[in-house]
């Protein structure tokens, strides 16, 4: 996995220690303007986030847990997003604050579908 991130932005450690505990291993690359990478990889302007993730061909947007990454069996798609910073997924934990409930969508092909539900990183 390769993950390009913003170097000013804190939570993108955190989402890199998450998959890094989950078994994926990680090289990460910072980049001052990811808009260039984020259009030629396919992510549509509304599940932008602040870093990207590229699994081989597929692409993972944004603070997706590491679980629904094992999920995906990669069917015809660009990959995963959690779109925006949603408090308490991975990586944008705040201690003293309930976790927001999310989508993972699955997006590719002009199309976009919810692949998952989680509240924090736990599956719904």
């Amino acid at each position: 996995m390769t993950v390009t991130r913003d170097p000013n932005c804190g939570c993108c450690g955190g989402w890199v220690a998450h998959v890094k505990a989950a078994g994926f291993p990680a090289e990460v690359v910072e980049a001052a303007d990811l808009t260039p990478l984020k259009t030629r990889l396919g992510v549509p302007d509304a599940l932008i986030s602040c870093h990207t993730a590229e699994v081989g061909s597929y692409v993972v947007e944004g603070h997706v847990p590491a679980e629904a990454i094992k999920l995906v069996k990669r069917p015809q798609a660009t990959g995963l997003a959690v779109a925006g910073m949603p408090i308490g997924s991975p990586g944008m934990e705040v201690s003293g604050t309930l976790p927001e409930t999310y989508e993972v969508v699955l997006f590719g092909q002009g199309q976009q579908r919810v692949f998952a539900h989680y509240r924090g990183s736990q599956a719904l």
